[in-house]
């Protein structure tokens, strides 16, 4: 990646240090073992609140990465516990994979198998396969990629399904969240896969996660992406067919990014050449339609019905600071670059919550900060601002 000027530099370094004095004072559960479920807006502990999947793997993974990233053992006791947990009350021994949410006990309440948290898992073991050279860590991930090939992966129509029932038989409502369209096949979810095989091939090299992170590629610049308004389609049913025409701005270009890489992961220079051609289409629309100047990253819009939901959530602002970094990279263009600045800017001044610590789930058009969201829980973990931090510090 580019140099950075030494001031953002700067300052991405001390927020990635004020992220994880955030989580090591604020997420470990001391009462009844691993982390909190909830923090409120205001950061006040949730009392009983339940424990979910995406946040225990996101912690795994954030922690796991600090570790790699700064190799001083300020977080390796935390990656262990976050490990220890998973694999004593998430996993399922009866019918493999991962549960989706505990009570605060440990207790499961919710067991249904989402794929796009058995892909976090993978995610966040290679990570912590990657501190530790826990051979069980490692082998735990190959035996859920292959859960994942051999359950939720459609051979017929390609691509993979949503949503099982605990013991992986068919489920009715495949949704992640009540915001979700409840459709067969998501972009989201394939999004993380094929991050996951990503990390999980790097440690590997195994010639089935290959193939299968190839096809994924393939996928993506194929299947997702429309080639008309240069946005990725976010739910199909079984069969391919588009069930609206939402985007998720956000999710385009933190697309962009993880594509490329999977694509050096892989090691094909015919897929890296068309994914870095999508990357510059896709973030000049992104500019154009999602970024405004001096007021950060709009979430979504309907293209059918012209409806924008101007609310500025946290992570957008900065998978798009990764993604445009990406961007300017492959072309030289310094609209990029500046965008990505202005976004730093505005992230500082609105999303970090300079009271309370860590950041703003979302704040609407006027930068408000909506009280009803909460500072931690199941979607709000250290995963994609801590990430950004480290991206952009790497040279």
């Amino acid at each position: 990646m580019t140099d950075l000027s030494s001031d953002i530099k700067t300052e991405l370094n001390e927020e990635l240090k004020n992220i994880i004095q955030y989580w090591k004072a604020n997420s470990v559960d001391e009462k009844h073992g691993g982390f909190l479920g909830k923090r409120d807006h205001f950061n006040k502990e949730v009392p009983y609140a339940n424990k979910g999947a995406i946040l225990n793997t996101r912690l795994l993974w954030t922690f796991s990465a600090i570790e790699n990233f700064q190799k001083d053992d300020s977080c390796r006791k935390l990656a262990e516990r976050a490990y220890d947990y998973l694999k004593k009350y998430f996993y399922d021994e009866e019918y493999k994979g991962i549960f989706w949410e505990l009570d605060y006990k440990g207790n499961p309440v919710n067991r249904r198998k989402q794929i796009y948290a058995q892909a976090f898992a993978i995610y966040a073991l290679t990570e912590y396969y990657k501190l530790t050279n826990d051979r069980d860590a490692l082998n735990w991930a190959y035996h859920l990629f292959v859960l994942i090939e051999t359950t939720a992966r459609d051979r017929e129509k390609n691509g993979y399904l949503e949503a099982f029932q605990q013991d992986w038989s068919p489920i009715e409502d495949m949704r992640l969240s009540e915001k979700d369209d409840n459709s067969a096949k998501t972009m989201n979810t394939h999004l993380h896969i094929l991050e996951a095989y990503t990390n999980l091939f790097l440690v590997t090299e195994d010639t089935s996660v290959k193939g299968a992170l190839i096809n994924l590629i393939e996928l993506f610049l194929e299947k997702f992406l429309d080639t008309e308004n240069k946005h990725f389609q976010l739910f199909f049913n079984t069969n391919w067919q588009r069930a609206n025409n939402n985007v998720s701005y956000g999710h385009d270009i933190e697309a962009v990014w993880l594509i490329i890489e999977a694509c050096k992961a892989v090691g094909s220079k015919k897929f890296l050449e068309k994914a870095e051609i999508v990357a510059i289409e896709v973030a000049e629309v992104f500019l154009k339609e999602a970024y405004v100047p001096n007021a950060g990253v709009i979430n979504e819009k309907d293209l059918d019905s012209g409806e924008v939901d101007k609310d500025r959530h946290w992570w957008p602002q900065v998978e798009a600071m990764v993604g445009l970094e990406y961007a300017f990279n492959i072309s030289g263009e310094k609209k990029f670059l500046l965008a990505k600045e202005d976004i730093w800017e505005y992230t500082k001044q609105h999303i970090k919550d300079h009271a309370h610590g860590e950041w703003y789930f979302r704040v609407d058009k006027n930068n408000n900060p909506y009280e009803t969201e909460d500072k931690l829980s199941m979607w709000k973990a250290p995963y994609h601002n801590s990430r950004a931090c480290m991206m952009l510090l790497k040279n």
